[in-house]
Order: structure tokens, then C-alpha cells, then sequence
């Protein structure tokens, strides 16, 4: 499964940057890291286990939150301040103390990655004459998460497919020379995960993501 996915990934952000109308010049590569929380959500095991999950982000903590988007503004079809993009982003979530006690299991996380790949609309406001433009984007994706359960029926440490994922973003782009920019953004995510794990039960919890990125942008 996880070759799978990283082969997925890679074809579609290389899809995204040979997509044959887009010129170059219209083309930008970014990367971003920040602080991402998630407030708690319900979690429902097909066996009848139900409990609410805490969670904690532990942005810089191994490994840390990060991302990466690959962005096509449509200069070349006369809509200069639209643009779509490919984003790649690690979310990642820790069950707390209090959720760990109160299901009886020892581990819950997805923190080698509640990975996330969407595809996205973004809308720019350039300012005449200043290097700050502000934007906004939503998009559609999918979530691939790696399932971490240790349950007294049994343990699950595997990529699986969780099921679709929606986002939001605003920020603030600075241009600091013809080809570089650094910008800053809130980005929030909306999860639906449906795994399996392990005894043939499925894992069902809806995760919300809200992340503050700080990021570097490469225009071609």
C-alpha cells in the first residue's frame, strides 16, 4: 500500500507539471511547514466500540507537519488571477492521554501521516504596485492515512485509503524577486476516514484540520 501510494503522489504531481496547455511562466512550486491542531472527533469501530478521540498535533515533533502544492495560474487563457493546483499535505493527529484511557487501547494515531491530496481552485488579488497579493482556495481529495492501532484484539500499522477530504486556504503571498515569494496562510481540512483495522473491524471518524503554514514559492 505505501508504494502505492508515493507512486500515486508522484504521478499526479508530475501530471500537474507537463499538463500540456500550461506555459512555463504560469507555473509555481511551493513548500510550506506550520503549526496544525485538530479539535476532537467521534471514533465508531464496527465491533460497537464508540468513544471520543482528543488529539493532539505535535507539528514539530518526528515526523513533522509539512506540505507541498504545485500551482498553475491560467495567465495563458486570459484569467491571470485564477489558478489550479495539486496539494500534498502530512496532516497528522495523536490520540490524547484522557482518549487512550478511556478506550482501553494503548496507541491511536495516524501520524506517519493522515496524508492528504487534493486538487484545488485558487483566486488571487494582486495590489497594484505592492508585493502583497492575498488568495483564497477550496478544493476536493482524498485522504490516505497510516492506520497506528494497539488494542487488546490486535494492531493495525499500515497506509490504508480513509475516503474524501475537502479544504479551505487564505493567505497572503510577498514577492521577493521575480522567481521566489514567501507566503503565509490558514489552511483547514475536512476528513471523512473509513479504515480497516485489524480482527476484519473497519474504524469510521470524521478529522478537522487547522493549520497555519509558512511557506516558499518557486516561480518558473
Amino acid at each position: 500500500m505505501r508504494r502505492a501510494f508515493r507512486r500515486s503522489t508522484y504521478a499526479l504531481v508530475t501530471a500537474a507539471c507537463l499538463y500540456a496547455p500550461a506555459k512555463a511562466e504560469d507555473l509555481q512550486f511551493s513548500v510550506y511547514g506550520g503549526y496544525q491542531t485538530a479539535p476532537h472527533s467521534g471514533v465508531d469501530v464496527s465491533d460497537g466500540t464508540h468513544f471520543n478521540a482528543g488529539w493532539e498535533g505535535k507539528s514539530f515533533g518526528s515526523p513533522p507537519y509539512y506540505g507541498a502544492r504545485v500551482t498553475w495560474w491560467l495567465e495563458n487563457l486570459n484569467h491571470p488571477n485564477l489558478g489550479l493546483s495539486i496539494d500534498y499535505t502530512h496532516d497528522k493527529v495523536y490520540a490524547d492521554e484522557k482518549t487512550l484511557a478511556t478506550s482501553g487501547w494503548s496507541h491511536f494515531e495516524f501520524t506517519d501521516g493522515l496524508n492528504l491530496l487534493t486538487a484545488n481552485a485558487l483566486y488571487r488579488f494582486p495590489m497594484e504596485g505592492q508585493r502583497w497579493t492575498p488568495y483564497v482556495g477550496a478544493g476536493v481529495g482524498v485522504n490516505i492515512p497510516h492506520v497506528e492501532v494497539t488494542r487488546p484484539q490486535g494492531k493495525t500499522f499500515d497506509y490504508e485509503f480513509g475516503g474524501v477530504t475537502f479544504q479551505a486556504q487564505a493567505g497572503v503571498d510577498f514577492r521577493i524577486t521575480d522567481r521566489w515569494s514567501t507566503f503565509v496562510e490558514y489552511k483547514g481540512t475536512y476528513s471523512r476516514v473509513n479504515v480497516p483495522i485489524d480482527s476484519g473491524d473497519s474504524l469510521k471518524t470524521n478529522i478537522i484540520t487547522n493549520a497555519v503554514n509558512l511557506g516558499v514559492s518557486f516561480h518558473f
